[in-house]
C-alpha cells in the first residue's frame, strides 16, 4: 500500500489528497497542516473569483489548467451543493492609451479559446451602469465562490475515501531511516512513499528541508482589501477590473462582488514583512533576513522601484486607494470604503529579478513541490491536483 504525504491543507493540497483517493484507491493518504483548520492562509483569504484564463500566455499551465478549472470548479459546486455563480466580468480601459493593451488582453482570451467580446461605454453600462469606460473586454465566464467552502467539502470527501487530515502538524524535518522517507512534523513523524509538497507561502522551505534547490524563492505580497459599506453596495453588480500592466503578476485593484452580496475592492500589492504578514505590524526577523539577502529581490526592485512605491503609498493612503476605484466607478469615494482582510501572495521570484509567471511544480524522484502556484491556482486546483499526480511516477494503482 502507497503511502502518500500531503503538505498544506489549502485547495491545492486538499484537491491533491482527494484526486489521490481517487486515482489509488488503496493509497493511505495523510495531509499536514500546521495551523488547526483548513485554507487559513492564501486560499482562505483571496477574492473568491473563478477566472476565465484571459490573462496567460496560450499554451502554459496558467492558461491551460485555468481554462479547464474554471468548468471544472463550477461543476465540482454545483454536485456539492456549495454556492457558485457564473456572472462573468468587464475588463475596463478608462482612457485611450490602455485601448492597445485591452486589444492584446483581446487577442490573447480568444487565442485561450474564451467567450470574450469587446463592447462600447453603452453595452457596459448595462452590466454596470456607474461605470466609466471607453472600452471593454466582456469575460462571460467568471465566476464567483466560496473557496474556503470548496476547501471544506473536499477534505470531508477526502476523509471519507480514507485519507486522514492532521492539524497542527508542522513540517520540521526530513530523514532517511532504513531506506524510508521520513517526514518529521511536531505532531510525531510520518512515513511516506510519496510526498507532495503543497505549502504555499513555505513551499520553497519544505523543499529545501527535502534536499531540492528550488529554482526561485517564495517572496510575500500582501493584498489589502477594503469592501464597500452596505448602502453603497449598489454601484455594482458584479466583476470590475482594470487592464492590467503585463510587467506584473499583479491585476491592479478592482471591485468584486463576493458570493455573499458583499463588495470587495483590491487588492493592491505591497512587499510583506512576513511569510504570514498581513498587517504592517506583523514582522518576523528570520523572514526578512530571508529575503533580504536574496539577489532577486534586490533585482526585481532595481527595475520595478517606482511601481512599488506607488503601491506603498496607495496602502497607506485610503484616499489614494479610493481614487484608483474611483478611476472605474466614479461615484466611489474613501467615505464608501471600510478596511477588511488581507491576504499574502506567495509570488516566487527567481535569481535574475523575474518574476515567474507560470505555475512551477518540481518533480523528483517520489516527491513533488508546488513552488508557484498564486491565483489563479483556486481556480484551477482540482486540474492542478490531477496533473500532480500525473507527475508521480513508479507507484501502482489500486483497484
Amino acid at each position: 500500500m502507497a503511502r502518500f504525504v500531503v503538505v498544506g491543507a489549502g485547495i491545492v493540497g486538499l484537491a491533491t489528497a482527494y484526486r489521490i483517493t481517487q486515482d489509488y484507491p488503496d493509497a493511505q493518504v495523510t495531509v499536514l497542516e500546521k495551523e488547526p483548520r483548513v485554507a487559513v492562509h492564501q486560499t482562505g483569504h483571496n477574492s473568491g473569483v473563478i477566472h476565465a484564463g484571459v490573462y496567460y500566455k496560450p499554451g502554459s499551465l496558467k492558461a491551460t489548467l485555468c481554462r479547464a478549472g474554471s468548468k471544472s470548479m463550477v461543476d465540482f459546486c454545483a454536485e456539492h451543493g456549495i454556492p457558485v455563480q457564473v456572472c462573468g466580468k468587464l475588463i475596463v480601459a478608462t482612457e485611450q492609451s490602455e485601448l492597445p493593451r485591452l486589444h492584446a488582453l483581446h487577442e490573447r482570451a480568444v487565442a485561450n479559446g474564451l467567450p470574450v467580446r469587446l463592447i462600447g461605454p453603452a453595452e457596459a453600462a448595462e452590466y454596470e451602469p456607474h461605470l466609466s469606460c471607453v472600452e471593454a473586454l466582456h469575460v462571460a465566464s467568471t465566476g464567483i465562490v466560496d473557496f474556503t467552502a470548496v476547501c471544506t467539502t473536499l477534505a470531508a470527501l477526502a476523509e471519507k475515501a480514507g485519507a486522514e487530515v492532521r492539524f497542527g502538524a508542522r513540517v520540521t524535518g526530513f530523514a532517511l531511516r532504513g531506506g524510508e522517507q521520513v517526514v518529521e512534523t511536531t505532531a510525531g513523524d510520518v512515513l511516506a512513499d510519496v510526498l507532495i509538497n503543497c505549502a504555499g507561502l513555505h513551499a520553497d522551505r519544505v523543499a529545501r528541508l527535502a534536499g531540492v534547490d528550488p529554482p526561485a524563492r517564495i517572496i510575500p505580497f500582501r493584498g489589502e482589501y477594503y469592501e464597500l459599506r452596505e448602502d453603497r453596495r449598489d454601484l455594482v453588480r458584479g466583476l470590475i477590473y482594470p487592464v492590467p500592466d503585463p510587467q506584473f503578476p499583479f491585476l491592479g485593484v478592482h471591485l468584486t462582488r463576493m458570493i455573499d452580496g458583499s463588495v470587495h475592492a483590491g487588492p493592491n500589492a505591497v512587499l510583506a514583512l512576513a511569510r504570514e504578514g498581513y498587517t504592517w505590524g506583523r514582522v518576523s526577523p528570520r523572514d526578512i533576513a530571508d529575503y533580504a539577502v536574496y539577489s532577486g529581490l534586490w533585482r526585481l526592485a532595481r527595475k520595478h522601484l517606482g511601481y512599488g512605491l506607488t503601491e506603498v503609498r496607495r496602502s497607506l493612503s485610503p484616499k489614494r486607494f479610493a481614487h484608483s476605484l474611483a478611476r472605474l466607478v466614479p461615484e466611489v469615494t474613501e467615505a464608501d470604503l471600510v478596511r477588511t482582510a488581507a491576504g499574502v501572495r506567495a509570488q516566487a521570484i527567481a535569481p535574475d529579478g523575474a518574476l515567474v509567471d507560470d505555475f512551477l511544480i518540481v518533480a523528483r524522484d517520489r516527491q513533488v513541490h508546488v513552488l508557484n502556484a498564486p491565483s489563479p491556482a483556486a481556480t484551477s486546483s482540482l486540474e492542478i491536483a490531477k496533473h500532480i499526480v500525473s507527475r508521480v511516477e513508479g507507484v501502482s494503482r489500486g483497484r
